[in-house]
């Protein structure tokens, strides 16, 4: 069986595996031949489970030859970014503190696709505990962009972008808390679905920042996430954030027209500084909905420009809680010779944590800090209810609101990496979703001259994930 069946798309792999045109085993090899010919160029993997991953095509195959399949996902191979927890298998959050950390349990997310009959490839990398917009803090190195190795994956979930891109995954399994699923899909020319805030549990999933963080789908088309976020979503008893709203026919969505669609476009989205290229490929989306019968509708979200300052008081200040967790002594790295408690907290601490996590530890507990609550904190959280006010008072005057999903296309490995401002601002487009607690999905839509590919950002209301995917699988069908 050669390799070329790992290029289709994940629904036409699941219709082509109910027809029994290839089996379960046969597509699992054939990506794991893809694997083992690119990662060590890509460096999308920091676990592979390939044993794991045949025994379970295995299982599949044999279900479906005796007519009993799971679901459509059955027998389809997956990675998971590497915060998910697995019973058995390693999940280090790709940061030297956890990096023997074997789980004793499953995430839901990981429960309902196993469930679901998914086969598990591996875990992919990441930045530490998910912070940095490359991967490049990640502690087993930087993920490669397939389309161009000298240039970045994107972040967080940059080894889930890059798993799919490179025909190495059918999907993946990433999280999303200032825009890690959709600058990452579109560095990469993926779709990439954040859901909205408690869309899909968080339990067993390493938290970053918990009032922000959320668990989505990478596939290559609106329909693939749509049909992965339906084995993902719901209510789940051990996370009170997830909420009892049932789970849509997400495929059944994407059928009905855009006609009478209506499409925002916040003027404060198109600052000075975007890329030319990437303005281009936004104004063609814009002409492409148009001629769907859409109707395009300027509008305001005045708030903005406070998102990208606002993100960084709240979420170093989550992140400074979350990880306070990690003393060493019950988990985690361990510092050898230490004299007393105190310099085992110190030592292992320094030596498990990289330079941008300690970087944002201590601004969160700066921020959280008697003296500076009030001026810092307090008021971001005041600022955050502006700006989800903004979309809430959007959403009474349209449907969905397009923008560029990042400036610029992926950047050089190296650039920007000692500049963490400047690698703040790859949020610019994306953030402000993850405070407000809506939903949105990156659509590739185009390239750069040199070829790198160009996305373009659709965002909704909360729970409403089935637009924003009509819309990115409206322009997918522009593509053929």
């Amino acid at each position: 069986m050669t390799t070329d069946i790992t290029t289709r798309p994940l629904t036409e792999l699941s219709t082509h595996l109910t027809a029994g045109d290839f089996t379960s085993r046969e597509l699992t090899d054939a990506y794991i031949q893809q694997i083992q010919a690119q990662d060590k160029t890509i460096n999308a993997y920091v676990t592979t489970t390939f044993d794991l991953a045949r025994q379970m095509a295995d299982a599949s195959d044999s279900r479906r030859a005796s007519g009993s399949p799971l679901s459509p996902l059955d027998g389809i191979p997956i990675s998971l970014k590497d915060v998910v927890c697995t019973t058995g298998v390693r999940t280090t959050a790709c940061s030297k503190m956890l990096e023997d950390f074997v789980p004793p349990y499953d995430a839901t997310v990981w429960q309902k696709l196993k469930a679901a009959g998914t086969v598990l490839l591996g875990k992919v990398n990441t930045d530490e505990f998910t912070m940095g917009a490359s991967t490049q803090t990640s502690h087993f190195g930087v993920t490669r962009n397939p389309h161009d190795t000298d240039r970045v994956a994107g972040g967080s979930s940059g080894g889930s972008a890059a798993s799919v891109a490179a025909h190495m995954c059918a999907g993946s399994v990433g999280t999303d808390t200032g825009g890690s699923i959709r600058q990452p899909a579109a560095f990469c020319g993926i779709t990439g679905l954040k859901v909205s805030y408690g869309r899909v549990s968080r339990y067993g999933v390493m938290p970053m920042a918990s009032s922000l963080d959320s668990v989505g789908p990478f596939a290559q088309t609106a329909a693939d996430c749509g049909l992965l976020l339906m084995y993902m979503a719901g209510h789940d008893p051990h996370d009170s954030t997830t909420p009892d709203v049932p789970v849509t026919d997400y495929l059944e969505s994407l059928r009905r027209p855009l006609t009478g669609l209506r499409v925002g476009i916040p003027t404060e989205y198109l600052i000075d500084g975007i890329d030319p290229e990437v303005l281009a490929v936004f104004q063609s989306a814009k002409a492409i909905l148009t001629e769907a019968g859409a109707q395009i509708i300027d509008i305001s979200l005045p708030h903005t420009q406070y998102a990208i300052p606002c993100y960084y008081v709240i979420n170093p200040s989550e992140i400074s809680a979350n990880l306070s967790r990690f003393d060493s002594i019950r988990f985690g790295h361990k510092a050898p010779d230490t004299t007393d408690l105190i310099d085992l907290y110190k030592s292992s601490r320094a030596q498990g944590f990289g330079p941008e996590v300690k970087r944002r530890i201590m601004v969160g507990t700066y921020a959280l800090s008697a003296g500076y609550y009030d001026a810092y904190y307090r008021q971001a959280q005041r600022v955050r209810t502006l700006i989800r006010q903004d979309f809430d008072q959007a959403y009474q005057k349209v449907d969905v609101i397009l923008t560029p999903t990042t400036p610029r296309p992926a950047f050089k490995v190296g650039e920007n990496s000692s500049d963490p401002v400047q690698m703040y601002l790859e949020d610019i487009f994306t953030a402000s979703a993850n405070l407000a607690g809506n939903c949105g999905v990156s659509s590739p839509l185009g390239q750069s001259q040199s070829g790198l590919p160009i996305g373009v950002q659709i965002l909704g209301k909360a729970f409403d994930e089935g637009t924003v995917l009509r819309v990115a699988h409206h322009f997918d069908l522009s593509k053929q």
